[in-house]
This record gives C-alpha cells, structure tokens and sequence, in this order.
C-alpha cells in the first residue's frame, strides 16, 4: 500500500459515469500539527455522493473519491493533537476543515463557515494546505483530517451503526435540536428513508410526539418501530386537512420537493412555525410566493450537517439508549461501489448503506 505519500481509493473519473468506479491512488493533502490520520474500517453511503457523482447537485472536480461517513483507527497523529491518540476509533462526516477563527466557528457553527472544506471535493485553502489539494472522501484506504473533524465513537455503537450517523444522523439531529424538539412538541417527519428514519428515531428519543408523512403506505410498520406515534399516507386525497396549524415543526427528508404541493405542507404548521429541508433536491422549487406563507406566518428553511458539539451529543444519545439506524452492508469494491450508489439513486435501500470489508479491498 502507498500509504503515507499516497492513499488508495474507489474513484470516479467522469461525472455522469457514476456506475464507474475505479481503484486509484491520490496524494492527500500535507501532514499538519492538528491532523490524524485514519485507517477506513467502513464508510457509510449517502445521497450527496449520489447526486455528487451523477452530476445532479452540478460540476466536481475528478477523479474523484466520495464518502463522508467515515469510521475506522488513528493510525498517526499530529504533535498539538490533544484528544486522540494511535489506535482511537473514530470517525468523520461530510466537513474536514474550516478556520475555527471566525464568528460562525467560535459560535459553534463550523459548519457554517465561509471557508470550510466539505470531505471530498473541496480544495483545501493554502494556510491548511500549500498545494491547496482536493479532499478525497472515504471510498478509501485512509483519509487525513483535522482533529476538530475527528469523533470518538462510543464503544456501544458498533462501527457499522456509526457510519451512516456522522452524516445522515447528524444531518437531522441539527435542526431537530435547533428547533427545541422534546416532551410537549409535535414534530412531523416527511419521507422515510435515510435521513427519515434518523429523524423518527431522534425526535421519538428526544421526547417529542412523531408523525410520519410518507407516499409508501408500505413503511408504516417500519415508522412506528423507530418511534413515531402516527403515519400519514401523502398520497391520499386531502391528507392536510385535518393536521392544519398541528405541528411546531416539519423536517423534509425527501429530496422531491419540487414536486410537492407545497401549500399542503404549510398548512400543517403552527403559527410562525419552520418547515425545513435537508432533502435537497436537484430541480429548483419554483413559482414559490410570499403569499403561500401569510395564512400561518410559517416559513421555510434549510440547514448543513451539524456542529461538533452536536455531534458528540447525538453520539452519546445514540449509545446510551442504544439508539441504531437500518443498515444494510456492502463489501467496498468497484462493484459493491457501483452497485450501493445505484440502489441509492433508485432507492432500493432500507434504510442506509454501510460499505465494510476495507481490509480485504486495501489489505493491512
């Protein structure tokens, strides 16, 4: 293996040709005083390396190496590293870097930096790297990261369980904990996939009363196994009607929204309430009015990942009450790459995928 100059990883060459993937090296970005560097246990498989690699969320740099939900062991760590050490697990989700300097980091609300570096695809900024390298994401052998990027993971989540938390988890527990979720709220959940059945699970935990709003009559069973109190069909006729001004909050899974009524959805919420997204669809929402809003002074919103400090509490939440997604596992190769990316795109996956077996692909 060329580790330390090089890492091996699953890439793509072309946008487009997203089936494609082909077992490559790349160098990654210059050691740092704060960085650690990770051997890959398994990498979880998200919609955004979907829409990443067929072009859908627009142009990336290639070739490229997706996947930012990353657990596996500390296998070198920089001097002012302070909180890991050789032989951690550990892991990464979809950002590897910002300044930690500005308003937005000291705030925690790193995640919003303006110059963070999402996992893949990103240049780095010349004072965390003079090569301004591309970050490369975790369809790989190894991947090098700041330390404030790095996450214990708790020995009660097996690794499996904790990949897909570090970006999906994370994802909705945000605005969930952003928007006060817990005992005496009602939270509504639209769209029961990889993001969904995280966000039934962390409200149902969090104390709130959960309803499922799914197309999939199919996936009932599955919303009240993770916690939600009451399941509503989005395909019958005049579903909104008796939920109107029910809910504080409604969290968008779904990454269809432009093909939602949105009025229908508005009209659920209570006065001066948020329907939010984190289903971020490829098509723009169009002919979106002002008006659509006045009869509840509800809006609309959207959010990215998730704080350090989000994370870690979701992580403990997640092993103290032994909260773990449905995943299904994928040995990573070209073909296992291929195949969970596509099941992803046709969303033929209950719930996420994890890609293991890094050793058999990368050797020791």
């Amino acid at each position: 293996m060329p580790y330390p100059d090089e890492f091996e990883g699953f890439m793509i060459n072309e946008l487009g040709k997203y089936k494609d993937f082909k077992k490559q090296t790349f160098k990654p970005k210059v050691f740092g005083d704060n960085d650690i560097d990770i051997k890959i246990e398994c990498c979880g498989v998200c919609g955004s390396d979907v829409h990443t690699v067929t072009g859908g969320w627009g142009d990336a740099p290639t070739p490229l190496c997706v996947g930012h939900e990353v657990v596996g062991k500390a296998v070198k760590v920089g001097s002012k590293v302070k909180d890991v050490k050789i032989g951690d697990r550990v892991g990464v989700g979809a950002q590897i870097w910002s300044c930690l300097k500005c308003a937005q980091c000291e705030s925690d609300n790193e995640n919003y930096c303006p110059s963070q570096v999402d996992t893949y695809g990103a240049p780095y900024p010349k004072v965390a790297d003079p090569n301004e390298t591309i970050s490369q994401g975790g369809f790989s052998s190894h991947i090098r990261a700041h330390e404030y990027f790095v996450f214990p993971i708790p020995d009660a989540i097996p690794s499996h369980f904790a990949a897909p938390m570090l970006c999906a988890g994370l994802t909705v527990w945000s605005p969930l904990v952003r928007a006060g979720t817990g005992p005496g709220k009602q939270v509504a959940i639209v769209g029961l996939g990889g993001l969904g059945h995280f966000a039934v699970m962390w409200a149902a935990a969090l104390g709130a009363e959960v309803t499922v709003i799914s197309h999939s009559p199919r996936k009932k069973a599955d919303a009240m196994k993770l916690g939600a109190k009451h399941f509503i069909s989005s395909g019958e006729e005049g579903w909104a009607k008796p939920l109107a001004f029910k809910f504080d909050f409604v969290l968008n899974s779904a990454d269809m929204t432009h093909e939602f009524n949105l009025d229908d959805y508005l009209s659920i919420l209570k006065v001066g309430c948020r329907f939010h997204q984190v289903g971020l669809p490829d098509e723009p929402l169009k002919d979106l009015k002002p008006q659509q809003f006045m009869a509840n002074g509800s809006s609309i919103g959207a959010s990215h990942i998730g704080s350090r400090p989000e994370c870690l509490a979701m992580l403990k939440l997640a092993a103290e009450k032994k909260l773990f997604p449905m995943v299904e596992t994928i040995p990573v190769s070209e073909k296992g790459c291929a195949e969970a990316v596509e099941r992803v795109k046709t969303n033929d996956v209950r719930y996420r995928f994890t890609l293991v077996d890094y050793d058999k692909a990368f050797g020791n």
